[in-house]
């Protein structure tokens, strides 16, 4: 979409995702390993308002890690991280979902074609949730 310099531009298109860590990252440099794509902002930018981790298995303390890539992933900014409590994944307990603290009030601002890839510190399996708008 065409945008007008100066004119207010609002969310135009509500996106999702979700992607599974399996595989640990140890490198923070701008070429990490293991790191998974999770989202691709639109081509006039994004507002990111949730990212959220909920374990698959049973988990100790595993740092989650977001790194930022402007050029399509060739080169990726370890940007922010959380840390997943430990949970002993059992179906008679909730799982704990571990949020990133984005939200409509307090949304990560994407630039144009902007990538999101994320990483965990221990090999264990778990499931990465992205919700945005692409104006």
């Amino acid at each position: 979409m065409a945008v007008t310099p100066n004119s207010i531009i609002t969310p135009q298109t509500p996106r999702s995702n979700v992607a599974n860590l399996t595989t640990a990252n140890t490198t923070y440099t701008t070429t990490p390993t293991n790191s998974v794509l999770l989202v691709t902002a639109g081509p006039n930018g994004a507002r990111l308002i949730r990212l959220a981790a909920i374990p698959a298995a049973t988990v100790t303390a595993n740092q989650i890690q977001m790194f930022r890539s402007l050029d399509g992933g060739t080169t990726k900014y370890f940007a922010d991280s959380t840390l997943m409590a430990a949970y002993a994944m059992a179906q008679n307990t909730e799982a704990p979902t571990t949020d990133f603290g984005y939200s409509d009030e307090n949304p990560l601002i994407l630039s144009a074609n902007e990538r999101i890839y994320m990483a965990e510190g221990q090999s264990v399996s778990i499931n990465i949730l992205a919700e945005w708008v692409d104006y």
